[in-house]
């Protein structure tokens, strides 16, 4: 059975790995603020431009780009410190909160495509609880679709990938997922397209829960829907 077929809700998982943006919080307003000045800034068709920057470090989104005369570190650094002041709007998914609260501390963490300062920024700023693992853009040297940052996350842990569960919003975040041997399940609550995907859907963490199976591992639960 491939990766993309694998089922999440009959077997248990030794921990869970969250992105952050679009699967956890809902940053997306004021994202997508930040970069839309960034673009114009620059020239760029805003509205073809918004749906290539999600779930990636933004220095990879700006090398990609290849704009002349343009340091992508600098102007990634320089789009930090705006999404740093920029939290408006900000919040938990649909029972993001609680879901994590319930898990036990050293079997989840998150793995985001953001620097640490801002993901640090964004999870104060929607009550977020922090887990003791956290990688971020900082941590890896290729980003999302690359699997770097899961299997770290997972290396972290203590966990072999494989037997973690991947919650991701994007293609490039599912491609990351898929790429560190883990299963995947997509939350979908920010999105407004369908997405093409094998992999289960989520609507929300309100219709779904977690718990401990006798040995020790996490099984997740459809509670609704």
């Amino acid at each position: 059975m491939s990766l993309s077929a694998r089922p999440v809700f009959d077997r248990s998982f030794s921990a869970f790995l969250f992105d952050m943006d679009g699967t956890i919080i809902n940053s997306i307003p004021a994202t997508e603020r930040v970069w839309s000045n960034w673009a114009r800034k620059h020239g760029l068709d805003v509205a073809a431009f918004l749906p290539t920057m999600h779930g990636v470090r933004g220095i990879d989104t700006i090398t990609r780009l290849g704009l002349p005369g343009v340091d992508p570190l600098a102007e990634a650094k320089q789009v930090e410190r705006a999404e740093m002041e920029d939290v408006e709007g900000i919040v938990p998914i649909p029972g993001a909160i609680e879901f994590l609260s319930a898990l036990p501390m050293g079997r989840w963490g998150i793995v985001t495509s953001a620097p640490v300062a801002l993901a640090h920024r964004r999870l104060a700023a929607t009550g977020i609880p922090l887990p003791t693992v956290i990688v971020t853009a900082d941590d890896v040297t290729k980003g999302k679709p690359a699997p770097d940052g899961y299997i770290l996350g997972a290396k972290r842990l203590g966990f072999d990938p494989a037997d973690c569960l991947v919650f991701e919003d994007v293609p490039a975040g599912i491609l990351a997922g898929e790429g560190a041997g883990a299963n995947v399940a997509v939350m979908t609550a920010t999105h407004h397209h369908p997405i093409e995907t094998n992999h289960p859907l989520l609507k929300s963490y309100e219709g779904v829960t977690s718990e401990v199976d006798a040995d020790g591992k996490l099984r997740l639960l459809r509670t609704a829907g």
